[in-house]
């Protein structure tokens, strides 16, 4: 999160700060920002249900003035049917306090179906006491229900689900998350994938940096009073890549996969088959170090292709502070466009494929770059949130540093939340004609999308540092046409991680790659999902290429306001 001299670290003594080599803000200031022309902007209701789905949940940082690295930084959470009844459930990760035992607790929240929540949290088990950061789910063990990891400062926890009540199998798994031989970790993203399809979900950890109480180090905004680290003064960690073992046992194949890198100081990841060779590739985030491309040889093995890919660095050359990461196919070309949240006075990166491996940051051309330059951006996600058929982009903004605003009068702690309508050829802000609700300033981290209400729209879940999480209920327009599409997988991943969805309509193709990572520290829905049709009255088909090369087809036409269901089971054979 680190950004030129925002921050001066002192270790021994107070001294001043340098140059802020940040972005000129007058840089953007001729950039466009009205509406397009000839382009009507359809803009969805948010409605803050918070409080009447009894969402009862507040984020516990353990702060008490020391001003330690990881208060500002967690957490995150996401969707999840833990029950299999249909309804999407919560999983909120919560931190806890340094000096010892507390109340603070990860809690679960199980869906009633009528717009509340229950919080389950203890009766399942799910009530995990860590220095929590983020959560995965994903159904390593193949028995049919979703399981838990949770990433946290020092070890983190693998929750075994077995009909609605979860196991701490951490332990018996080896799944810490510790790099072998360098003590214990930080972890913070976490993705669940197939990366050498043999039919089960192995597990990537991303380690963050070398921190401890300990080694703290004192960091100072004014020359006298300490502030919130950043990370260019430790060093950092090596990601974690855990080969599933027939869901019985993982192995650490980190070095074997060519994944060790001590360099990396890693927040997000997301996966996709970027070069579209059926086999799932990774971009993860670093703060203030280059990001990783990952590219998946086939053969148990990884390459990074970051720099020569271009999407290592901004278009200067310089390494930004990475937070939330996102990717989805944005004109349906096949051309993938990647996401990134970067610190204040770093607009979002929004890298789009010129080849397979080879991408430009496209955000100023977007209209991205000014809105964004000031915010500090974690969470970040694609959707759909107005069903035009176009997917939008969502973010979650606030700065790690409560005094921010006493050095940097234009910055403040607390943000709103963002909302970038496409728009034709551009993105329009449209987060303030949303309702005053989600223009709302808080110290956002996570973002993940969900339909919690069955009703054909994802609904937004945030959560806040230090403060509750928030629900946002998207109300898309009635008239716009939508067609669900739920994916039942092998049974060793009955999500279908890794499967390719295409949706034709009216000459256009939607394209889902199903998978639980992106965003920050959060796990978006998955195995289902609508598509936006807007005015279009059916769709012509939908295919589905599965994680094993099989395909599924759907013919059409489909009418919209229907659900269609693909199952695995009936796929045809491989193309060879």
């Amino acid at each position: 999160m680190g950004q030129g001299a925002l921050f001066c670290l002192v270790a021994t003594a107070v001294g001043g700060c340098g140059t802020d080599t940040g972005p000129d803000p007058e840089a953007y200031a001729k950039e466009p920002r009205d509406s397009v022309p000839g382009v009507e902007l359809v803009v969805p209701a948010f409605v803050d249900v918070t409080a009447e789905a009894r969402l009862n949940f507040r984020h516990t940082n353990g702060a008490t003035g020391e001003k330690w690295m990881p208060e500002t930084i967690g957490s995150g959470g996401g969707w999840i049917d833990y029950d299999g009844d249909g309804w999407l459930d919560i999983f909120l990760v919560n931190g806890r306090s340094w000096s010892g035992p507390d109340a603070a607790r990860s809690a679960l929240f199980r869906n009633r179906g009528d717009g509340t929540f229950e919080d389950v949290s203890r009766a399942s088990g799910a009530d995990v006491a860590v220095y929590g950061m983020g959560a995965a789910f994903g159904d390593y063990d193949g028995d049919g229900d979703e399981d838990i990891y949770v990433t946290a400062v020092g070890d983190n926890v693998l929750l075994r689900n077995d009909g609605g009540r979860f196991e701490d199998v951490t332990g018996d798994l080896g799944v810490e998350g510790n790099p072998p031989d360098r003590g214990e970790a930080w972890s913070t993203g976490a993705a669940w994938l197939d990366h050498d399809r043999d039919g089960d979900l192995d597990l990537f950890v991303c380690n963050y940096v070398r921190w401890t109480r300990a080694t703290d180090l004192f960091h100072t905004l004014d020359g006298t009073t300490k502030a919130y680290a950043t990370p260019e003064a430790y060093e950092g960690d090596t990601c974690v890549l855990y080969r599933n073992e027939a869901g019985t046992r993982f192995s650490d194949v980190t070095r074997a996969a060519g994944l060790w890198n001590e360099t990396g100081k890693a927040l997000g990841i997301v996966v996709d088959d970027f070069n579209q060779d059926g086999w799932p590739d990774l971009i993860v985030t670093n703060d203030t170090e280059p990001n990783f491309f990952y590219v998946n040889r086939g053969d148990g093995t990884f390459e990074d292709r970051a720099v020569r890919a271009g999407v290592a660095f901004d278009p200067t050359g310089r390494a930004r502070a990475g937070m939330g990461v996102d990717v989805t196919d944005l004109d349906g070309d096949g051309r993938l466009a990647v996401s990134i949240g970067n610190f204040s006075r770093e607009p979002i990166s929004l890298y789009v494929q010129l080849g397979a491996e080879s991408f430009r940051d496209r955000a100023a051309e977007l209209s991205l770059a000014r809105p964004t330059l000031l915010p500090l951006t974690f969470g970040i996600r694609f959707s759909d949130v107005n069903l035009d058929g176009w997917e939008d982009l969502l973010v979650a903004n606030g700065h790690i540093e409560p005094t921010i605003a006493d050095v940097r009068s234009e910055i403040t702690f607390a943000q709103r939340p963002q909302l970038f309508l496409r728009a034709g050829n551009r993105f329009v802000e449209a987060g303030e004609l949303t309702g005053t609700d989600f223009g709302r300033p808080l110290v956002g981290r996570g973002l993940a999308v969900g339909d919690y209400d069955r009703d054909g729209d994802a609904d937004v879940l945030v959560t806040v540092n230090g403060d509750s999480a928030r629900l946002f209920r998207v109300d898309a327009p009635e008239e716009a046409g939508r067609l669900g599409v739920r994916l039942i997988g092998p049974a060793a991943n009955r999500r279908a991680i890794g499967a390719q969805v295409f949706v034709y309509s009216a000459g256009r193709r939607q394209r889902w790659y199903v998978t639980g990572s992106g965003s920050y520290l959060s796990q978006s829905e998955t195995g289902r999902r609508s598509f936006g049709l807007g005015e279009i009255p059916e769709a012509d088909s939908v295919r589905v290429i599965w994680p094993d090369g099989r395909s599924s087809m759907h013919p059409g036409p489909i009418p919209a306001w229907s659900e269609v269901e693909l199952n695995h089971a009936d796929a045809e054979a491989a193309d060879e």
